[in-house]
């Protein structure tokens, strides 16, 4: 169950969620995303506590999977109802810190708050890019 409040200021527009236990990470935004129809915005605060988690390590490949309670330290990134590329640094309770590329699989402990700025003027976009190998994000001015 998403809790949410949408506030705008000049052409921004504002998306105040909270997840509640239980919740995807990833999956949340994109349907989130989706619903609003977010054609382009950012992450400016995420913040809550997982009780498992997958990230993408920087090899782009390998998928590590967290099994145990950790705090979002910081969660960043683009959104769209297109494409999400996020990243995330989860704090064990040991103290120590891991993070990668958000992948489905990580799910909320107890809540999760996240603010998304929609930047109504701007779309992303998807376009392969034979120097990664990858289908990358780009930036269109809307029309």
């Amino acid at each position: 169950m998403i809790s949410e409040i949408v506030s705008s200021k000049g052409s921004a527009v504002f998306h105040c969620i909270r997840l509640h236990r239980g919740e995807d990470l990833l999956k949340s935004i994109k349907n989130v995303c989706k619903a609003k129809n977010i054609r382009c915005g950012a992450i400016l605060s995420g913040v809550g506590c997982i009780s498992k988690g997958k990230i993408r390590d920087a090899s782009g490949v390998t998928i590590r999977e967290i099994n145990e309670d950790c705090e979002i330290a910081s969660l960043n990134g683009t959104v769209s109802a297109n494409r999400c590329h996020l990243h995330i640094a989860l704090s064990k309770e040991d103290m120590s810190t891991i993070g990668g590329h958000l992948c489905e699989g990580c799910i909320i402990n107890t809540t999760c708050e996240i603010i998304i700025e929609e930047l109504p003027e701007i779309y992303i976009d998807v376009e392969d890019d034979p120097e990664t190998g990858y289908d990358e994000l780009i930036f269109k001015k809307a029309e």
